[in-house]
């Protein structure tokens, strides 16, 4: 094969990779700033919300990315639970019908599947913008 050749397969490598490398950074700083906006809207920490979820259990009735063990399917998946209009198809999507939903959802909307469970207000602050940080699950590859 021919020098040139080899040099044209080569840079077309490298752009490939400086490709997926900018996709990589594109998708961690939208991460990040997804995060940073969840937290501002709910005063809450999204790290101290992770944790909090796995405390209270939502991952035996949810599946939950990021935390582990939450692969239950009693509830929904809360995967792109920010993109939801709706929180149980009951209240608008807001930051604070969210925190309100986790802290008492059994007086949101009486009778319910989803269970009080105690949360406080400091928590649920919390687990809210973990919550809103979840992208939605791709669908199955056919």
């Amino acid at each position: 094969m021919p020098y040139s050749l080899r040099f044209l397969f080569a840079l077309l490598g490298l752009a490939g990779l400086l490709a997926l490398g900018g996709v990589i950074v594109s998708s961690r700083q939208e991460k990040e700033e997804t995060r940073v906006i969840a937290e501002q809207l709910t005063g809450g920490s999204a790290a101290a919300g992770k944790l909090a979820i796995a405390r209270y259990g939502c991952g035996s009735c949810h599946e939950i990315q990021g935390v582990a063990g939450a692969d239950g399917r009693v509830g929904p998946s809360l995967g792109g639970i920010a993109v939801h209009a709706q929180i149980a198809g009951h209240l608008g999507n807001t930051p604070g019908n969210m925190v309100r939903w986790l802290r008492d959802p059994q007086g949101v909307l009486p009778g319910n599947g989803m269970p009080n469970l105690g949360v406080s207000d400091r928590d649920a602050r919390d687990m809210a913008p973990y919550l809103y940080t979840l992208r939605p699950a791709l669908p199955p590859a056919r």
